[in-house]
């Protein structure tokens, strides 16, 4: 099997099966010349639903409404799977994805990047972490030993935290594969995840330095009985896409939105700060996708040691050339 491939299965059914019964009610309505439409929809990843996420996105929503004059509804997706292809199907036509999934939405879903998220403490960047239950006993060493005694829990196939970067920093430089190396590898999301090891469900886990501050602020006993055993060097933070053919202005109406909330002095704008800090969030950075260049080299590190497993040469050097060309934009950029 394939590095992963388990993952990519469970992801893809699930997706499947999520996004039959979840896009049928949504929508988007034109005005009656055909124009711009009177009605968006805007996806969120809720691995809970929109009854835990509801209450933090929606007078973000509401306010998003007011200030460009369009319904603004949410549609509250299980795994980036299914927001990506919802997207693409325009049945949702703005989002917030993650790093990798907003790759996907890019080359996929015709998205267009318009900001990205900075966090309370000013960074625009966050970790993936590896957590075991607080006094297991287990520790990283066990986890690389690879002896097949743990139950591991992996992240969506499409997570930059929950999947990709653990590959990219943790197991591909030791040629590890999880489906190797542990006795169980379950795909879930983060919160799942940390839910199954606080519980005893899985010894260890992927999950996030975002995620840890979700769960010790909503589920503090949860968040008690987690530690951290790795982290990753930072990974660019989640953003804002939409599509690229919506109307022009609406879209110009979408950007300036974001990149205003929560700025400037008042009782509004501290309104608006508290909204953001809901969220975990302290502003809205302009960016366009070069900000994801760091992404698209993961994903060619990735695509090369699938390659080299699979004993694909032409595919193993194509990945290599775009390495090659990643780094050396790196090298080039301020």
């Amino acid at each position: 099997m394939t590095r992963i491939s388990l993952t990519r299965r469970l992801v893809a059914v699930a997706g499947v099966a999520a996004l039959a019964v979840g896009l049928g009610s949504c929508g988007k309505s034109e005005d009656k010349a055909g124009g711009a439409p009177t009605e968006i929809v805007f996806s969120i990843l809720s691995a809970e639903g929109q009854a835990s996420s509801g209450p933090l996105w929606q007078p973000l929503l509401d306010d998003m409404s007011k200030a460009t004059g369009v319904t603004v509804k949410p549609y509250f997706g299980s795994n980036y799977t299914v927001l990506v292809e919802a997207m693409r199907g325009n049945q949702t036509q703005v989002g917030w994805f993650s790093a990798k999934p907003m790759l996907e939405a890019i080359e996929r879903a015709d998205a267009e990047v318009i900001a990205r998220i900075v966090d309370p403490e000013g960074r625009d960047s966050y970790q993936s972490t590896l957590i075991v239950k607080k006094g297991s006993g287990v520790t990283l060493d066990q986890v690389l030993a690879c002896g097949k005694t743990l139950d591991f829990g992996l992240g969506d196939a499409q997570s930059t935290s929950g999947t990709l970067a653990p590959l990219t920093f943790l197991f591909n430089p030791r040629d590890i594969d999880p489906a190797q190396c542990f006795k169980t590898v379950r795909a879930a999301n983060h919160q799942a995840n940390a839910f199954a090891v606080a519980t005893g469900v899985v010894d260890v886990a992927t999950s996030n330095t975002v995620n840890t501050v979700f769960i010790n602020r909503e589920n503090p006993q949860i968040g008690a009985q987690l530690e951290d055993i790795w982290t990753s060097p930072p990974i660019p933070e989640s953003g804002i896409v939409v599509r690229d053919d919506l109307d022009p202005a609406l879209k110009e109406k979408i950007r300036s939105f974001f990149l205003t909330y929560g700025q400037g002095e008042g009782a509004e704008a501290e309104r608006q700060r508290q909204v953001l800090l809901g969220l975990n969030y302290s502003m809205f950075r302009a960016a366009d996708d070069s900000y994801l260049n760091p992404i698209r080299e993961m994903v060619a590190d990735q695509k090369r040691t699938e390659a080299r497993a699979k004993g694909d040469t032409a595919a193993q050097a194509a990945a290599e050339r775009e390495l090659q060309r990643l780094r050396a934009l790196r090298e080039v950029q301020p």
